[in-house]
């Protein structure tokens, strides 16, 4: 094997291993917001809820589709779109920290 070929496998392998670690983080930091909310809603299944959090993050791609989730499930416990997305930096944050 060249080792041209040998640093395609290794960047390939590289690839693979960020973008494994970024679906963990992003799992994780849809499991904190999803306790988060169903704190706030006082939701009776907070798995059930949480599942349903990690979930809508499949919809599209990128964080819109929790944001909406959360905007509708929250909007009638007075939280602003601001205070939604400061929580989901903040625990993407302590999602990541969990990875290090």
């Amino acid at each position: 094997m060249s080792s041209f070929d040998e640093r395609e496998k290794s960047f390939e392998k590289k690839f693979a291993h960020d973008e494994e670690l970024l679906f963990k983080i992003s799992a994780r930091k849809n499991k904190y917001l999803g306790e988060w909310a169903s704190k706030i809603l006082d939701h009776k299944d907070e798995k059930e809820y949480i599942q349903s959090v990690i979930k809508a993050d499949f919809a599209e791609a990128g964080d819109e589709d929790v944001f909406r989730k959360l905007k509708e499930d929250l909007k009638n416990h007075n939280i602003s779109d601001e205070e939604i997305r400061k929580k989901m930096d903040e625990l993407n944050e302590k999602a990541k920290s969990d990875f290090k």
